[in-house]
């Protein structure tokens, strides 16, 4: 690794640090969010009270059936009723379930509740090579309160729907109604309809007849939604990083998202468009047609088998007339980029459409978009004609670096002309020794504007490239695509190759490492040091960097560290990056002459021609300047002391 190259990644570094820094919250704003946090604090006292009303309901069931045995028919139905008013008869059937199925999703539909028990992906596999199950039965739990004319609080969650017969329209598109029968005419249905190839499904709650047994004034309903997020993939670890809570404001294109490392909860009273609830792969989103106007999201982390505990309460619009239904849809399905962005309806404008797309992580503003309008198109372009993935990642590969070659060409001319040129560098280090630093430094300046060399032109294309680098580093991780595609001795590059594993716990090393060594992390580690190993032989042993040397050699194995749980598509990746590279810098030691790069130079700094400065010079020789001038009226403000 040369001088340049050291130079680019400590800006780098300040770059993400001076970035990090300038986007901490203000005091006002963090003044902001107490204010706003506040303000929301009688609508939860409020939710609280409905929430220990529902619960002294659940108790009151709970003890009903532990009489049920000792009651004769009349006291048990007279029971129910005092409990459940005009939806008593809802309380007592028995649970059934009805399957509503596309050649994409197969979904279970209790009858307790009416909802959506357990969903099932047809075309993903899991471990145990069965097709993904999402969610299934005490997994996932949706349901909304019901508050009667008789002061009764309930959830629709305890209560038992009648299924209607499952009806299919010209179009493939399978429609199940879920009937909450009452005791007079009025009744409330939960509509589901799973279009055909589509992993999104409709959803519509709506009253008939409810005006009367629900309040006149009665205008929203309140739903409650959780779910336990079961492990789907190899590595826990990894898997646990990309999996949150995401949500989107209704008139914002960005999506907010709850900390995927820790407990976190977020009180929002505002228009939200969707709540999802996400894992590395696959998501479930809820989307409300007319906005859920306030929700709270809360996430905890969970034990083996599961990831992460979700729970959301939400409100939106209700009519009790049934004149308007509830339009809602909810999403069942894997992070794919190109499938999220086709749910979006090109006629709104872009702040109200769906952006589900931005579930899956891209990576950061300024670099995601390398992903959006390069690497993803190139990606989908190369899967319509291969079918082996590691092929496309190695065509990838080497068109990422016949686009980035002349930056890398650069780069290199840039360090072969700071080595031709050590010679008179150690030179003015020895006329000038470390104690006349400011001469040295002038004179060092000097000669580059002589030669028309800038020191920083190699760290320019470093910087370049960095976009790409960061965006395929975001890109593999998280692209579906990959999922449990096999290539050489990897089973599945979107999780590691391991090769030797552990059961044994090893502190301070599990943690981080894991409990495998995965092969391509270790080929990209090899081949990594084989590349420190040229950049230094091409320093020549240089008395500057001797010391850093070894810390060289320390990176490749930092980043093997790093690298061991990370999909193995990517370690492949930048492993055939790097030995591309090694073969560019061999090519270019044989085709670039050092001793005519000087003669160059040396026929640059005889010319009658004053070379162009870089801008970069100019600053860094005015800056010189200005030192100079303050240093000499300090010394004349010092003599005028004395």
């Amino acid at each position: 690794m040369d001088k340049n190259t050291i130079i680019g990644l400590v800006l780098i570094t300040l770059i993400i640090i001076g970035f990090s820094w300038l986007n901490r919250p203000s005091e006002q704003e963090l003044a902001a969010r107490r204010a706003y946090n506040d303000s929301i604090m009688l609508a939860q006292q409020m939710q609280q009270a409905e929430e220990a009303l529902a619960a002294e309901n659940k108790l009151k069931q709970q003890q009903l059936n532990e009489q049920a045995a000792v009651l004769d028919s009349a006291q048990l139905a007279a029971k129910r009723q005092s409990i459940y008013g005009p939806f008593a008869a809802a309380a007592s059937a028995e649970n059934t379930t009805t399957t509503l199925e596309n050649d994409l999703l197969r979904l279970t539909v209790n009858s307790k509740g009416g909802q959506i028990a357990c969903a099932e992906l047809k075309h993903y596999m899991g471990q145990d090579s069965l097709p993904v199950k999402l969610f299934c039965n005490e997994d996932n739990q949706f349901g909304f309160t019901i508050a009667t004319k008789s002061q009764r609080v309930l959830n629709s969650a305890d209560l038992n729907f009648t299924p209607q017969p499952i009806t299919t329209d010209t179009n493939g598109t399978q429609t199940l109604v879920m009937r909450l029968m009452t005791d007079t005419a009025a009744y409330i249905d939960i509509t589901y309809s799973l279009p055909k190839d589509e992993y999104m499904v409709r959803m519509s709650i709506q009253g008939h007849d409810t005006e009367s047994i629900l309040p006149a004034n009665m205008n929203s309903i309140q739903m409650t939604w959780s779910q336990s997020l079961k492990q789907q993939e190899r590595g826990r670890q990894f898997e646990e990083r990309y999996s949150r809570i995401a949500y989107k404001f209704a008139s914002d294109k960005g999506i907010e998202e709850l900390s995927e490392s820790k407990e976190d909860q977020e009180n929002i009273n505002g228009s939200i468009k969707w709540i999802g609830y996400k894992d590395q792969f696959f998501s479930t989103v809820f989307i409300a047609d007319d906005n859920f106007a306030s929700a709270t999201l809360h996430s905890t982390p969970a034990q083996a088998p599961y990831l992460k505990k979700y729970n959301s309460t939400m409100t939106t619009a209700f009519d009790p007339t049934g004149a308007k239904p509830t339009l809602m849809r909810l999403y069942i399905g894997p992070n794919h980029f190109s499938t999220l962005k086709a749910y979006n309806d090109s006629e709104l404008p872009s702040a109200e459409r769906l952006h589900m797309e931005k579930i899956v992580p891209l990576g950061m503003k300024w670099y995601a978009w390398v992903n959006r309008i390069a690497i993803i198109p190139l990606f989908n372009f190369f899967s319509k004609y291969i079918s082996n993935y590691g092929i496309i990642i190695l065509l990838m590969t080497l068109i990422i670096k016949l686009v980035i070659f002349p930056l890398t060409y650069k780069s290199y001319l840039s360090s072969a002309k700071m080595r031709v040129i050590k010679p008179q560098i150690d030179a003015i280090n020895e006329k000038y020794p470390a104690d006349k630093m400011q001469e040295r430094q002038q004179a060092t300046m000097a000669l580059y504007s002589k030669l028309g060399i800038s020191p920083m032109s190699g760290c320019l294309p470093l910087l370049l490239q960095m976009p790409i680098l960061l965006a395929v580093f975001s890109f593999f991780p998280t692209c579906i695509d990959l999922r449990g595609q096999a290539f050489l001795w990897a089973d599945d590059l979107s999780a590691y190759d391991s090769i030797f594993s552990w059961e044994t716990y090893i502190p301070l090393i599990t943690p981080y490492f894991g409990n495998h060594i995965s092969l391509f992390c270790l080929l990209m580690t090899i081949t990594n040091i084989v590349y420190t190993y040229i950049n230094m032989q091409s320093q020549g042993g240089t008395d500057q960097f001797a010391a850093m040397k070894w810390m060289m050699y320390i990176m490749p194995i930092f980043f093997m560290v790093f690298f061991n749980n990370y999909a193995s598509g990517l370690s492949y990746y930048y492993f055939v990056s790097l030995l591309i590279t090694i073969i560019q810098t061999t090519a270019f030691r044989f085709l670039i002459d050092d001793k005519k790069i000087l003669e160059e130079l040396n026929k640059k700094a005889n010319s009658k021609e004053k070379p162009k400065k870089s801008g970069f010079m100019e600053r860094l020789e005015r800056m010189q300047r200005e030192q100079q001038k303050r240093m000499r009226e300090q010394a004349k403000q010092q003599a005028r002391r004395k």
